[in-house]
């Protein structure tokens, strides 16, 4: 390893200001100036490096630190514990600033795959963990504490065998499901975003060139950030990307640092193209004041902007809002605003998750009552529009 240091790198920081990275609204429809990267190489500079010493001393390791040359590499014991970083409370007036200047290179120690049957068959073992984005309803950082940067794991070997032991065994998918008709399929972003992972290794690329080759399976992520780059690996049909998408309003309040919506809708085509399954999601569902008005500007323009090609083989994720104690709490240091909508105890009713984490959902009657009011929307605007579930 080079240039090993003890700590974070020295200098005072202000109070994060959320208005100085919340996407400005798309331009015109021509206007293809996105693809040439710029706003990818704005959402990560990276000025630190956080690693364990077999993650940076390995073939990955090495690629991405010559990737980020100009970067101070911080040996560290455990991607997991990472002082002056996890469980530091200072850092929430940091939250988005340590997303941008902060990676950690790690080993991933365990490689189950685990069941599904909503967005897949199966959960893969994820080749990293965290965000370069900063969406304030985002579960991963709950375990996580005060920071949420990318964690990038470097063994790709080993997670790689482990998907393929688990695809052979599995064998041919002998009857459809809502998941998909045919192929098993493994959702493999589920802590980070794929599309981002991308910009700083080739996890993302490894991953999808292993799916080509297995024809029984099928890789699926979702992504909030349009990265053409992607464009290249042609998937031959065996990756399924799901364009998360909520009305833009919302996503300039809560979507920090990601694509501006139509951005990811006039996408779509440009990957079912290059040989991606496209579906979408419909994600996170917030209700507030004129929601049902919101979604129904977005669905008409969803039917307006994509072509039928798209249409034809789309699906999509209905996934309400679910909120976390600890998160509104560290949400109230960065970014208030957002939790005028996320933090409605007067819709709300706590729900304790497997971890023991205290968070709370929308009451039943009040689910279920939106989510039959989506459908209905769903049904008269885009009617072409399969939903796969509704959660």
């Amino acid at each position: 390893m080079r240039r090993r240091s003890e700590g974070p790198g020295d200098g005072a920081e202000g109070l994060f200001d959320v208005s100085e990275l919340v996407t400005a609204p798309a331009g015109e429809a021509d206007d293809r100036s996105f693809r040439d990267g710029a706003r990818a190489r704005r959402l990560l500079d990276v000025a630190e490096i956080h690693a364990e010493p077999a993650a940076a001393d390995s073939l990955r390791g090495r690629q991405i630190i010559a990737r980020f040359p100009e970067a101070r590499i911080v040996e560290t014991e455990s991607h997991w514990r990472v002082p002056h970083l996890h469980g530091n409370a200072g850092n929430v007036e940091r939250w988005v600033r340590t997303k941008r200047d902060t990676l950690v290179l790690g080993e991933r120690k365990s490689f189950g795959v685990r069941p599904n049957g909503r967005s897949a068959d199966w959960i893969a073992p994820g080749l990293s963990n965290g965000c370069a984005m900063a969406c304030a309803y985002c579960y991963v950082p709950r375990r996580k504490g005060f920071a949420n940067p990318v964690t990038v794991f470097t063994n790709v070997d080993r997670v790689l065998a482990a998907l393929g032991r688990h695809v052979a065994a599995a064998g041919p998918k002998r009857e459809p499901n809502q998941c998909d008709d045919r192929a098993w399929v493994y959702d493999i972003g589920e802590n980070g975003d794929c599309s981002v992972d991308d910009l700083i290794s080739d996890n993302t690329a490894d991953l999808v060139r292993a799916f080509r080759r297995w024809p029984t399976a099928k890789a699926s992520f979702a992504t909030k950030f349009v990265n053409p780059d992607l464009l290249r690996l042609d998937p031959r049909g065996r990756t399924r990307i799901r364009f998360s998408v909520m009305p833009p309003d919302d996503s300039r309040l809560l979507d920090i640092r990601t694509s501006p919506v139509p951005d990811r809708l006039a996408a779509a085509a440009d990957f079912l193209d290059a040989g991606y399954e496209v579906h979408f999601n419909l994600s996170p569902v917030v209700i507030r004041p004129g929601w049902e008005q919101a979604w129904d500007e977005l669905l008409r323009a969803m039917d307006d902007v994509l072509p039928r090609r798209v249409k034809d083989q789309a699906a999509a994720e209905v996934i309400m809002l679910t909120h976390n104690e600890d998160l509104h709490e560290v949400n109230l240091g960065w970014h208030p605003r957002a939790e005028e909508v996320l933090w409605r105890p007067d819709l709300q009713q706590p729900k304790r998750s497997e971890n023991g984490a205290r968070n709370v959902r929308y009451r039943t009657g009040t689910k279920a009552s939106a989510v039959e009011s989506l459908r209905r929307l769903i049904e008269a605007r885009a009617p072409w529009l399969r939903v796969r579930y509704a959660f």
